[in-house]
């Protein structure tokens, strides 16, 4: 062999590994979105990147994410947002908070949106429909907004003397306004007094100290990551102060709450996923439907029952779906 074919030879070994790997697809990258911290939210993680795998995508295989976790600190989302859009990921996931998914809405109107929240994403301005979404954002929903005049019920149904409720709510939560009329006809609906609490990042001691004085007979805790977060705090205040507590999270009954009635957020999580993979296969969010939930389950704990002095009918605990002893 000539020299110099023999060297145009060598030089083309050396340099293939290059160039296969120049040739290979970039992978895909998420930008993920969240208004808390991962602590509380395994479970939900767990359901998404499962739902991914599902679809043929595998983080740190062939699949990066981007993590940006505001830790209840919502005011840095927009900046977290723009990092992400900056960064230009492949679709933007947005999760807890729905000021997640609006601050991701407010810096771009190209890059693919999945929301995870429980929040009506129409009302607050997210989609134009559920069935139509139309520009770049999709997701799933809990509707945790819809379902308080059926947890009111079921709080009617254990405490039938019941005359008044407190309703905690975040006055900084995307969509208050909506979330206060749909409180307010529930009650009206039911005849009860309500007294609306908002709760920011306030003390929350002082809050129950103001319900006892107030007589407000049960405590609803609207849907927020923030009371997520903090939850154990929520639920002993309410044993301490013999407060019946109803939820839209398990979570909170199994840190000792009363009750919970609402949509699993590990199925939202999971459907968020799905949803996810569809984009990253090259669908549109135009054209992929916001997903809501379609079961709903009841818990109830019967130990902080008892430590309220509270007898659980047999009739209420048939229709639960988990009853914590």
């Amino acid at each position: 062999m000539r020299r110099r074919q023999f060297i145009l030879f060598a030089g083309s070994i050396v340099a293939s590994p290059h160039a296969v790997r120049a040739q290979q697809p970039a992978k895909p990258v998420i930008g993920f979105l969240h208004s808390a911290a991962p602590d509380a939210y395994v479970s939900q993680m767990s359901a998404f990147r499962q739902s991914l795998k599902e679809a043929g995508y595998i983080e740190g295989q062939n699949l990066v994410i981007e993590y940006r976790w505001a830790r209840d600190q919502i005011a840095r989302l927009p900046m977290l947002a723009a990092d992400l859009a900056q960064r230009r990921v492949s679709v933007i996931v947005a999760g807890g908070s729905p000021a997640s998914a609006l601050a991701a809405k407010s810096v771009t109107t190209t890059t693919p949106i999945v929301f995870m929240n429980a929040a009506d994403p129409v009302a607050i301005g997210l989609v134009t429909s559920f069935n139509r979404p139309g520009g770049n954002i999709t997701g799933a929903t809990l509707l945790s907004s819809e379902l308080v005049s059926k947890r009111l019920g079921i709080l009617r149904d254990l405490l039938p003397s019941l005359k008044k409720v407190a309703v905690l709510v975040n006055p900084t939560r995307p969509g208050l306004e909506v979330q206060k009329a749909q409180v307010q006809s529930a009650a009206q609906a039911l005849g009860l007094a309500l007294d609306l609490v908002q709760a920011g990042e306030g003390d929350f001691e002082a809050i129950f100290k103001a319900m006892v004085s107030q007589q407000d007979g049960a405590l609803v805790v609207t849907p927020d990551a923030l009371f997520l977060e903090r939850r154990a705090e929520i639920v002993q205040l309410g044993i301490r102060y013999k407060i019946p507590t109803m939820f839209e999270l398990r979570n909170y009954v199994e840190s000792g709450g009363l009750m919970s009635y609402g949509a699993s957020p590990v199925e939202m999580y999971r459907q968020g996923g799905a949803l996810t993979g569809q984009i990253l296969m090259g669908k549109k969010p135009a054209d992929l439907p916001v997903l809501q939930p379609t079961k709903f389950e009841l818990v109830i704990n019967l130990k902080t029952a008892k430590s309220l002095g509270i007898e659980v009918p047999n009739s209420l605990q048939l229709l639960a779906d988990e009853v914590i002893e």
